[in-house]
């Protein structure tokens, strides 16, 4: 089926018609994302993906040493580096220079929207793995420190809402398409590089690191359909056309 025949289907949904082709999209994304949440964390309480957990885990491993992450050890420290980037501080420092950017350009509901969305998905995070208390992965040695519980995990998901927020902000103020392509791009680049570094780091379980990715694209979806509703209510500055969610 190709765009234009999707399109065409969507629009013939009565629901469609009355929220709009966009809006339902979001929706649809969004009950996905909950709903591959809750299918993960089922299958990990029940512990049907142990062997696969174990399996990726020391896939990524010296077979004869499972202390020591395959690759030099530049990659390793680069591993370092890179899941640095989903962690509380440096997400922290970014949300706060956005927000003051876009308090600068006195889009002053927006600049509150943004430490809202990004602290609210702090909080679930936290929440979650209160609420699931699963055990760090005792397989290999941890690549890096570690003091909170392992599902999901928290570097996973906050990458997600915090680049996969900042990427469509990014993108709708950008005319050409090929940059809003590379924008969101690199934004979900980098949320699928932390992810695949704390399992690399062997500080997370594969399940915890997919769990994190799929509730924090959800979070992140979810506040960008609450931006929209905002905006048409003039409760979000659109900013002269550039800043529309």
């Amino acid at each position: 089926m190709t765009v234009a025949g999707l399109r065409s289907w969507l629009h013939r949904i009565p629901y469609a018609e009355r929220v709009g082709l966009g809006t339902l999209v979001l929706l649809l994304l969004v009950g996905g994302g909950v709903w591959g949440f809750v299918l993960l964390a089922d299958l990990v309480i029940e512990g049907e993906t142990e062997a696969f957990d174990r399996t990726v885990l020391l896939a990524l491993r010296n077979p004869a040493d499972v202390s020591d992450p395959l690759g030099p050890r530049w990659l390793e420290e680069m591993g370092r580096d890179i899941t640095a980037l989903g962690s509380m501080g440096v997400l922290t420092m970014l949300t706060l220079a956005v927000t003051g950017y876009l308090a600068m350009r006195r889009l002053w509901r927006a600049a509150a929207l943004l430490p809202v969305s990004v602290g609210g998905g702090m909080l679930v995070s936290t929440l979650l793995k209160m609420v699931f208390e699963r055990a760090r992965p005792d397989l290999v040695p941890h690549g890096a420190y570690v003091y909170t519980a392992s599902f999901p995990s928290g570097h996973s998901m906050m990458a997600a809402v915090t680049y996969l927020t900042l990427g469509a902000l990014l993108a709708r103020v950008e005319p050409d398409p090929r940059i809003k392509a590379y924008i969101l791009t690199l934004a979900v680049a980098v949320t699928v590089l932390v992810g695949v570094s704390r399992v690399y780091l062997g500080v997370h379980w594969p399940t915890d690191v997919l769990a994190g990715w799929t509730v924090g694209a959800a979070w992140a979806l979810t506040v960008w359909l609450v931006a929209r509703w905002l905006q048409r209510r003039g409760d979000v500055e659109k900013g002269n056309g550039r800043f529309a969610f």
